[in-house]
């Protein structure tokens, strides 16, 4: 009996071609989706050995099946299981949305004293009254910082300082993205300025205070976005190159990850107690992403409620497991969703010699001696 007569693709009825398209592009999507999120698992976030799930993925559409199945391990950590905060005092900067208002939220509601730190004080009134409703245990403080402005930096630090003599957790919350081309009140690219220089500042001049308090934690929030960063040390704030919003983005959130290694390997070499850890929040719906009709559709289609996304920067802060100069992000597909565990930044993130050079250069911007 002869064979059936192998069909050419031009011989395809229309929907017989629509078919073998869609069928085709989905393998390549599952394939492509698999293959990332494993190469962004840390080896004990996933079930069996990561080089057999890699030979595995090319074994048709059930690899990949497979895989995002049952091959990746995930967490059940929500804020419910953040430790009670009763007497301890926090700092969380951009406290009046998305992220840092649900920190701020679930920290003040487990008993700590949160001093929201903000730049707008009408914004950051109404959000303090939206915890205040809720009754929390804990008490929320609004005081003004702008990371924009050094000076707003030094006053924020000087003012806490005369207030209170121990900080148990600073959140580095506050952040900005791809805005225009913008200056800070020293002349640095706002990006830059604002989401790393404004930190660095800050942290270093509450360290005092934080080393004094067992246990101390500094929680910098970076982003999915460093792994296309860049640090152009020679031009970290846009002035000799042509300004780009996503690339500069990029690179304040590589330098977030990089300060933070930075930051824990000079406390391990001084024997300090406090612990510099860092998140990321996934994509969650804060606003961040602007208010565009595109932007608002993909939060829609793919982003998890803010609630969510501040999971990784409590369990960084909270966690009893938690070690010095890790990243929490996550557990879902590709990082994008999901309740927290570590997972890895990139190696760029890890660069010792980056980080020091940065360092440096954070300490000659600002005018700040970061002393630990």
């Amino acid at each position: 009996m002869p064979g059936m007569p192998i069909k050419r693709f031009n011989d395809l009825s229309t929907s017989q071609k629509a078919g073998l398209i869609t069928a085709g592009l989905v393998q390549a999507g599952l394939f492509a989706a698999a293959w990332t999120d494993l190469n962004l698992r840390r080896p004990d976030a996933v079930r069996g050995s990561k080089a057999a799930w890699r030979a595995g993925l090319f074994v048709n559409t059930l690899g990949p099946l497979a895989y995002l199945l049952k091959g990746r391990t995930g967490s059940a950590w929500t804020e419910a299981d953040v430790p009670d905060q009763t007497g301890r005092v926090v700092i969380v900067t951009g406290a009046n949305s998305g992220l840092g208002l649900e920190t701020s939220r679930a920290l003040a509601l487990r008993g700590a004293t949160v001093i929201m730190a903000c730049r707008s004080a009408q914004k950051a009134e109404k959000a303090a009254a939206g915890i205040r409703a809720l009754n929390p245990k804990g008490e929320v403080v609004l005081m003004p910082l702008d990371l924009g402005d050094l000076d707003s930096v030094k006053a924020f630090a000087d003012a806490f300082r005369a207030r209170y003599d121990r900080l148990d957790i600073l959140v580095n919350n506050a952040g900005i993205m791809v805005p225009p081309l913008g200056r800070t009140a020293q002349g640095f690219e706002t990006q830059f300025g604002v989401n790393h220089l404004g930190h660095f500042a800050l942290t270093a001049q509450l360290m005092p205070t934080l080393e004094r308090t067992a246990g101390a934690r500094v929680v910098t929030v970076s982003s999915m976005a460093h792994r296309f960063g860049e640090l152009n040390l020679a031009d970290a704030n846009w002035h000799a190159r042509p300004y780009v919003p996503m690339p500069a983005y990029g690179q304040s959130k590589l330098a977030n990850l990089l300060f933070t290694h930075e930051l824990q390997r000079r406390l391990n070499a001084t024997g300090k107690d406090v612990l510099a850890v860092a998140a990321h929040p996934g994509w969650a719906a804060t606003g961040l992403q602007g208010d565009s009709q595109g932007s608002n559709l993909a939060n829609r289609l793919f982003a998890q409620p803010q609630a969510m996304g501040a999971l990784p920067s409590l369990y960084a802060a909270t966690a009893p497991d938690v070690t010095g100069g890790a990243y929490y992000g996550p557990s879902g597909l590709l990082q994008l969703g999901g309740n927290p565990q570590q997972v890895d930044s990139n190696a760029r993130s890890h660069d010792t010699q980056d980080a020091a050079n940065l360092w440096a250069l954070s300490e000659r911007l600002t005018g700040v001696t970061f002393t630990v």
